[in-house]
């Protein structure tokens, strides 16, 4: 058995199977909500969702809280029962806003992609795979060179990773999802 398909096994049940799951999630918790990672955790995942070992390729571990989101309190009168403050999920999953939330704070990297590294009750975390387009050897790459374009720009705020295509429910073709193309708003949220 190969080194990646082993380490790929390690992670399909890793509360059983990793030993030093546990200890991550430890360490993660005390760790801030942003945090660059010299290296992936998954290499087999990193690398199959396009991660490099070469200068200009970032990895950032992001922290999400788990649960429904608020809405904004409205400023009219009503009781709160109607305010319709709570209880609400949100239309991205989450994968996407920890995509986000890397953009924001690093605003000369783009996203390549990302996956899941851990979840308790409270957090989920992923690592989010960013490339920096102005370093020489990232524009050179063949691999790299087209996110380095201006079309993908602010990409992961069009949904254009694969996670944003996943939540824009793009993985379906065919019968069922007539609704969706060209995007789900412009069949009036019918797609959904």
């Amino acid at each position: 058995m190969g080194v990646y398909k082993f380490l790929s096994k390690l992670w399909k049940n890793p509360k059983r199977d990793n030993p030093n799951y546990k200890d991550h999630l430890i360490k993660w918790r005390r760790e801030g909500s942003l945090v660059r990672v010299e290296k992936p955790v998954r290499l087999d995942r990193a690398r199959s969702v396009g991660y490099k070992a070469k200068s200009g390729v970032v990895v950032i571990r992001s922290r999400i809280t788990k649960g429904g989101r608020k809405r904004e309190s409205t400023h009219q009168g009503r009781k709160p029962g109607s305010a319709g403050k709570v209880k609400y999920s949100t239309k991205k999953n989450l994968q996407t806003i920890a995509e986000a939330r890397c953009t924001k704070k690093y605003p000369n990297l783009r996203v390549v992609n990302s996956y899941e590294v851990g979840d308790d009750g409270k957090y989920t975390w992923f690592e989010v795979i960013m490339i920096d387009c102005g370093n020489p050897q990232i524009f050179n790459d063949k691999h790299y060179a087209l996110l380095c374009t201006d079309k993908h720009r602010r990409r992961v705020f069009r949904g254009l990773t694969s996670a944003g295509k996943k939540g824009r429910g793009l993985r379906n073709k065919g019968k069922g999802a007539e609704k969706i193309r060209p995007s789900i708003r412009a069949n009036k949220t019918r797609g959904k």
